[in-house]
């Protein structure tokens, strides 16, 4: 699940190579924490939050059908 948030958020800024995600595990949800570079964090945000509304979603569902924990995505604002 890792390289996919990495793989979709590396198409949307302008430096990919910035582009980190961490997983944090507890006993009821897997929580991915996103890292971007400065100046990124409202490309991954999108208009009026469509952009992560998307990719989260995406992340919920792909979790889900996969019968684990339920997942959430921060982005971390440096």
């Amino acid at each position: 699940m890792q390289e996919f948030i990495e793989s979709v958020v590396k198409y949307l800024v302008d430096k990919p190579e910035n582009v980190t995600v961490n997983s944090v595990e507890t006993e009821q949800r897997i929580i991915y924490e996103l890292v971007v570079g400065e100046g990124d964090y409202g490309k991954v945000i999108g208009k009026n939050g469509r952009n992560i509304s998307a990719l989260r979603t995406l992340v919920f569902a792909i979790n889900a059908k996969q019968g684990g924990k339920r997942a959430r995505l921060d982005v971390i604002d440096q």
